[in-house]
């Protein structure tokens, strides 16, 4: 796998644990400003995966995307 798809393969790694962040740290959030800091942290979570999923798929399309092996 290139370095190139390696960082996408990161990123969508890196997006998944702060959805789950934000959902655990919302529901156990006690004041506005903590559900203020998990709305954003979800929020960005979902934009970056976007961007990182279309990413991906243009990496598919041109034929440089190969899974990883091992």
């Amino acid at each position: 796998m290139k370095p190139c798809d390696q960082n996408i393969k990161k990123t969508l790694e890196i997006t998944e644990k702060m959805i789950k962040l934000a959902i655990k740290g919302d529901m156990g959030s006690q004041d506005n400003g903590c559900g203020i800091l998990y709305g954003i942290l979800l929020d960005s979570a979902y934009k970056i995966k976007k961007i990182a999923e279309a990413e991906k798929q243009a990496h598919i399309k041109k034929g440089w995307w190969k899974k990883d092996i091992g």
